[in-house]
């Protein structure tokens, strides 16, 4: 078995995110039907993520972003309604917003267990993911990550092929024998399939819709392939080595 190079996603890949995003969002649209009892659950929750996919495309994963969006979703139904717009209820709805960047991040099933093996069976594990370092850092610090991937972690506010590029260009992998390993199929498995690598996608059990909203099939490309979860993903790589690779 032939080394290989493992380019990890981390939210949602390694570790939960979505949920604690989800529990947020659902706290903020119960909230916002409280003031405004006329506007259904599913309105609300449909113009937040309008507003926050919207945000994503113009300033990127910065975590400002989220709390942000949650404001301006209540700003429109407050105009929309002709509601006063009240700083204590600005604030509150901020607050709900900041809390998933405080909430002690857990591992997903099977991480450590994963990472040991190919760590044990000798691949090099790089960290790709999307954000602004200091909540991402804070995540991989709570987790120690960095027993598996040391000083090869990359965060980028626009994660997108451009960004895996410049990774590529400072590790100098072999392509054929590079695997690029997580959730989203907009933000990991699209670039690594531009870019011709290996892809492994392991989709979340509860997924963020900007992730896998591209038009872009993906599904039938070669170089491409689907597990359930981290579980199997040691063996995967035992037996789809250097040789094996398309």
């Amino acid at each position: 078995m032939k080394s290989q190079t493992l380019i990890f996603d981390l939210d949602d890949t390694l570790i939960q995110c979505n949920e604690y995003f989800r529990e947020a969002t659902n706290k903020f649209a119960n909230q916002i039907h409280e003031w405004f009892p006329s506007v259904s659950i599913e309105e609300i929750n449909e113009k937040q993520l309008e507003i926050d996919v919207k945000s994503v495309e113009e300033n990127g994963l910065n975590s400002a972003r989220f709390p942000e969006s949650l404001v301006s979703t209540y700003v429109f139904f407050s105009e929309r309604h002709n509601r006063e717009v009240k700083e204590s209820e600005v604030q509150r709805i901020r607050t709900i917003g900041q809390s998933v960047f405080q909430v002690e991040v857990q591992p997903l099933p099977h991480m450590y267990e994963a990472l040991n093996e190919l760590q044990e069976d000798g691949h090099q594990l790089y960290l790709f993911t999307g954000g602004d370092e200091a909540n991402q850092n804070r995540k991989v610090h709570q987790l120690e990550l960095f027993t598996y991937f040391e000083d090869r972690i990359f965060i980028f506010n626009y994660k997108n092929t451009d960004a895996l590029k410049k990774v590529l260009d400072k590790i100098e992998c072999d392509y054929d024998a590079t695997w690029v390993i997580g959730n989203s199929l907009r933000t990991d498995i699209l670039p690594g399939l531009e870019l011709g690598l290996n892809t492994i996608h392991i989709p979340a059990e509860l997924e963020w819709n900007y992730n896998n909203n591209i038009e872009t099939n993906v599904q039938n490309n070669g170089k491409m392939r689907t597990l359930k979860s981290l579980r199997e993903l040691p063996q995967f790589i035992r037996e789809n080595s250097y040789e094996r690779c398309e």
